[in-house]
Parts: C-alpha cells; structure tokens; sequence
C-alpha cells in the first residue's frame, strides 16, 4: 500500500502524522511511504530523517494525495483539502465528524473512507488513539489557566498557587476523564484548589484514591455546577462522549454568573465544546471574552507542543496503521472491532451512529455493509 503523510495546514499545526520509525515500520511491511516536503519541520523532523527511514519525499500536498491509497494526517481536512481526496481513498486522521455539518458532508460526497483516530475503541472501552492526546491536552490546559489568569493576560491576576497568607486559585474541572484527570494533577501540583465534577461514582472514588489533598469531588448536576461556579476562578471543560457532540455542561446564566475576568478552557471545544458560550479559537488568537468571562477555546490544543504530540500520537496510530495497510481495510475492520468503531464514513454512508445523530442522517451499521 502506498501511504501519504501531508503536511498540515490548519493554524499553528505542527504536528505531522508519522515518524521516521513510522516509517521504517511501514517500510519493513513493504508499503511505500510518501512524505510531503517540509511537513515534520515542526515537530522537529527533518526530511533527510524521514528519507534516511525509507520515505519519498514529495514537492507538494496535491501529489501526495494522487499518488497514495491511504493519508495518515493529524487534523481533518481542511476545505481546500476537500477535492483533494479520491473516492475509496483512505483518510486516517482525527476527524471530530460531529463538531462540522460541513466536513462530514464533505466526505460523504467525496466517497472517501474515512477512520477516525477519536473513536478506534478497544474491548474495555477506552480510547487508544484519543488518549495521548487528551494526555497532552489536558496537562497543557492547567498551564494555560494559570497564564491567562494573569492581570496582562486577561485575567483576575490571580496566583494559581497563591502564596502563605492568600488563597490559591479556585478551579472546577467538569469531567474526570484522561483531560480531566490530567488537568487537574497540574493544577494541584501548581497548589490550586481543585474540585473535579464527574456523573459517575465510581470515578470519582478512584480519583480520591490517586489525587493529593487538594483536589475535592462532587457529582456533575446542575445544582453543583450553580453552586460552585460563583467564585470559580478557572474552568476547565473535560467533556467527552466518543464521536459525538459535546452535551452543554455549562450553559449561558452560569457563564453570566462567573467573577469578572474568570477564565474558561473548554478543552471539548473539538467535539463543539460543553461550555455553551464557547466557540472556536486558533493558536494565533486563542481567547476572547464574553460576559466578562475569559474564553480560551482553542481547537488543536496539543499543536503548541509539537514534537511531544508527534512523536505520543506515532506511539498510539503505528500498530493501527500498518494492520490497515497490511490487511486493506475491510479486512481489518472485520478482524479488529476497534478498528471497526473507527470507522466513520464509508461510499457516502456513515458508519458511527453519534455522527448520523448529530446531522439527522442515516445511519448504517458496519455489519449490514460487510
């Protein structure tokens, strides 16, 4: 199989979707590798290492795309990348279907197939290709709070850790997952005062277990989230449904409610975000206000840390990737489930029903196509 890895063109995106021993694994497999020119610079990756690996190196995305049976990317295709894409060419990427009627339309009128790294699922349930990602994403959300609680940054001018004789800052963080969880180490770390809200018990009684003793749990309801989000000084939302639009955790009246100058990061803003006055950011602009509330929603979070996301995400999409191209893809999606719930679009057809939900089309169940 021949396997195109473009370069990335959404804002401030420098991760790439392979790695030079990426590539050498593919290439050792006996499936060609194209790299487009100057697409891991800035992850730190130069082209003579993805060619010292076995890759070809290519002038330009338009090639890459015509010349290759599958693209490994790291972001969905952007519009301009749209025609690009040939029918029955497999698209490998993060593709967050339900957060744009556009792009999901997009790939079903290009007849592409279309596996989403957010929603390969294994056996228990977990999120192998999402995971190092939100890993990232959520330890980098701690940090951003902390700066944009700066006075000249637009924030309260609040010290996340305080110092002795004044409090630290007060911060929720809605959702007790991978993002949650590791947003909310960096923010106690710091000496932050740290409540996480989670809907299930048992999650919550784990985090007690493994969190220090600045960090306090409470159930996510309405009454809760009222309560607490009065004298919050940073939010961090942590929301995640697989494949599906984020729920508004966090509506309007409770964003009204915040302190002036109070910081939001709705690190669900990929999935459409679970703060409801949320709305897409980019690295180059990342926040805005609105009812006097801070709102960082910047969409490919983990971006700003490139070579660390890279080299993460190569961990995780490697075996995933070389088992597609070895196989083909039916093959695949019949053999590995996980691989099967990754599969979104296929011949215009969509294949994960969270995504048909999310637009109101049909949806079609893997097994009555194969």
């Amino acid at each position: 199989m021949i396997i195109g890895v473009p370069k990335e063109i959404k804002n401030n995106e420098d991760r790439v979707a392979i790695t030079p021993a990426g590539v050498k694994a593919l290439s050792q497999a006996n499936h060609q590798v194209l790299v487009q020119k100057s697409a891991g610079i800035g992850s730190g990756i130069s082209d003579q290492e993805y060619q010292n690996a076995g890759a070809s190196i290519i002038d330009t995305a338009e090639q890459v795309f015509e010349q290759s049976d599958m693209i490994m990317k790291v972001k969905e295709p952007m519009p301009s990348e749209y025609s690009l894409i040939k029918p029955g060419q497999i698209i490998f990427t993060y593709f967050h279907f339900a957060a744009s009627r556009e792009l999901t339309k997009a790939m079903m009128d290009g007849k592409s197939i279309c596996i989403a790294y957010e929603t390969v699922e294994t056996a228990d349930r977990s999120l192998p290709l999402l995971s190092p990602m939100s890993e990232v994403a959520g330890k980098m959300a701690g940090h951003v709070a902390a700066y944009f609680l700066a006075l000249p940054n637009g924030g309260k001018g609040i010290l996340m850790g305080g110092v002795p004789g004044v409090k630290p800052a007060k911060v929720m963080v809605i959702g007790g997952g991978t993002v949650g969880t590791n947003a909310a180490k960096v923010v106690a770390g710091i000496g932050a005062n740290v409540t996480i809200f989670d809907i299930s018990l048992n999650r919550l009684k784990y985090l007690d277990e493994i969190m220090p003793k600045n960090v306090y749990f409470l159930v996510s309801n309405q009454h809760n989230i009222e309560q607490e989000i009065k004298d919050t000084d940073a939010l961090i939302g942590a929301v995640l449904i697989p494949g599906a639009a984020a729920p508004k955790i966090i509506t309007e009246e409770m964003v009204k409610s915040m302190q002036p100058n109070s910081v939001i990061v709705d690190v669900a803003i990929d999935q459409g975000g679970c703060v409801a006055t949320s709305k897409p950011t980019s690295h180059s602009e990342p926040t805005f206000k609105l009812h006097g509330v801070l709102h960082y929603c910047v969409t490919n979070m983990p971006g700003a840390f490139a070579r660390t996301s890279t080299f993460a995400l190569t961990n995780a999409t490697l075996p995933y990737a070389l088992e597609i191209a070895n196989k083909g893809y039916q093959k695949a999606i019949i053999s590995n489930p996980a691989i099967a719930k990754g599969l979104n679009i296929v011949d215009g057809k969509i294949t994960y029903q969270p995504v048909a939900d999310a637009f109101g089309y049909k949806y079609y169940p893997i097994d009555e196509l194969y």
